[in-house]
């Protein structure tokens, strides 16, 4: 796993709709940078064609040496369906704001 900085947490503004109905465009979460995936985790991820861009997704499964990962929103998420594997940065934990609280 990529090391996300000297930090164990982090955190994130989620831009986008792919996370719908679990995490929404404008929520700001924490990511666990130590955190250990597992399926069904939400975690932050970066793709091999897309170093510059990171993602928040749901860990689906292990794909080889990275991790297939999907929206929650499959109509509005781009992921590994189209993507390939994605390398887990972090898992996120809890949403900050607007609403806190554990992320399932």
């Amino acid at each position: 796993m990529h090391s996300l900085g000297r930090w164990p947490w982090r955190r994130v503004l989620v831009r986008g709709p792919s996370m719908v109905p679990t995490l929404r465009d404008r929520d700001v979460v924490l990511v666990r940078a130590r955190g250990r995936p597992r399926p069904g985790d939400v975690v932050l991820v970066r793709w091999a064609h897309r170093p510059g861009q990171l993602s928040v997704k749901r860990a689906v499964r292990r794909d080889g040496a990275g991790w297939h990962v999907e929206g929650d929103n499959a109509r509005g998420s781009t992921d590994s369906r189209e993507l390939g594997p994605a390398e887990v940065l972090g898992v996120v934990r809890w949403r900050f704001w607007p609403r806190p609280g554990r992320v399932r």
